[in-house]
């Protein structure tokens, strides 16, 4: 099988090496988080206007370049390896491949908006209760003559405080539903904070929240498949981006051992450490293998995909923590450190393991489709 990219593919992944290596400064990245806004909007603007990247899984009729997962790979890859922590796979993947499946006037206008770079959508599926079955949905949503009527709340909403839309779901009487709320709306009160890997996250209180008939995409009652899509789209995507940040790990890791002088030679001599800096390479080999295999798969049917996903993550799951736990330990006590860029990377990897599934759920989701 022949996994060597198109010459558009190529040019579109060292263009944004290229911008990255250019304009995102990780320092400037962690000030933001830490004492701005929590992300750069002008980085997202230019992802829009001058490398059109948000639009890369999406069809040329709402702007996008129609591309499909293997271009959301290859950029998903460069963002983790550059340690961009703006909302590339909450917004332009998950909450986009929900509204291109939802259809209609409202997510159409949605979707033009987030490849242009005006809009910011995450998804609020999670609850307390809930872990990591999205289905266990809680949140109810009731008519009121034309208008829907949400009480619930959800927890860990990735990207909800820079967000200008967020997608909710809640049950109806014919199922699992989802909703496009303005943020900002009457009705929802939001407690935004900052996440171990200095992403920016929410719990969200709805209470009476009053909402319009179009509010509603797709049809009542049948969310869930989609949510499932957009679930295991958004793991694949996140393993992608774990490759490009172990990458990184592993480089920095390997360029330090060779620097670090021990008893009058460099540390990378030692043979022990040798074996480790191999079995970190070894388990990278494996996730870039497990990454493929999960985005070939997105476009299969449901359990095919969902196979292909679960061992892509459970795979990815073990790898990031072998990986960034070994960079931190051969680096030393440096290695936490704020000043060095192992120890963002570390808390990255490690989110990662609990993103759209945790590795747990996925090594159990796996064992069952392989039974059945």
């Amino acid at each position: 099988m022949d996994f060597s990219f198109s010459h558009e593919q190529e040019l579109l992944r060292d263009g944004l090496i290229k911008f990255l290596a250019t304009r995102y400064d990780l320092e400037v990245s962690r000030a933001a988080v830490k004492t701005g806004i929590g992300w750069q909007p002008e980085i997202w603007r230019a992802l829009a206007d001058e490398l059109g990247i948000l639009g890369a899984g999406l069809p040329e009729d709402v702007g996008g370049i129609g591309g499909g997962p293997v271009e959301v790979m290859i950029i998903a890859e460069a963002l983790g390896h550059a340690l961009v922590v703006e909302p590339y796979v909450d917004t332009a993947v998950v909450a986009a491949g929900l509204l291109r499946r939802a259809g209609g006037d409202v997510a159409t206008a949605l979707l033009e908006n987030i490849v242009a770079g005006h809009a910011i959508v995450a998804l609020a599926a999670a609850e307390a209760e809930s872990g990591d079955r999205w289905q266990d949905v809680s949140t109810t949503a009731r008519r009121d003559g034309a208008d829907w009527i949400l009480d619930g709340a959800k927890i860990m909403a990735v990207g909800a405080p820079i967000a200008t839309h967020l997608l909710v779901t809640a049950r109806t009487d014919g199922g699992i539903s989802l909703f496009c709320v303005e943020v900002g709306t009457p009705g929802i009160e939001l407690h935004g904070y900052r996440t171990i890997d200095d992403r920016r996250a929410a719990d969200l209180v709805l209470t009476g929240l009053r909402l319009p008939a179009d509010a509603l995409l797709g049809e009542e009652g049948q969310a869930w498949p989609s949510l499932d899509q957009a679930r295991d789209e958004g793991a694949a995507a996140v393993c992608a981006e774990a490759v490009g940040g172990m990458r990184k790990v592993l480089a920095d890791t390997v360029e330090y051992c060779k620097q670090r002088q021990q008893f009058g030679q460099p540390i990378g001599s030692f043979q022990a450490l040798q074996h480790r800096m191999v079995d970190m390479h070894m388990e990278l080999e494996q996730s870039v293998a497990a990454v493929y295999l999960a985005m070939l798969n997105l476009e299969a049917e449901s359990a095919v995909r969902a196979r292909a996903v679960s061992a892509a993550k459970a795979t990815i799951g073990r790898a990031a923590r072998f990986i960034g736990q070994n960079a931190v330990q051969l680096h030393g006590g440096m290695g936490m450190t704020e000043e060095l860029a192992i120890g963002h990377y570390f808390k990255r990897l490690t989110a990662v393991q609990y993103e759209f599934g945790s590795t747990d759920h996925h090594v159990t989701r796996y064992a069952e489709l392989t039974r059945a």
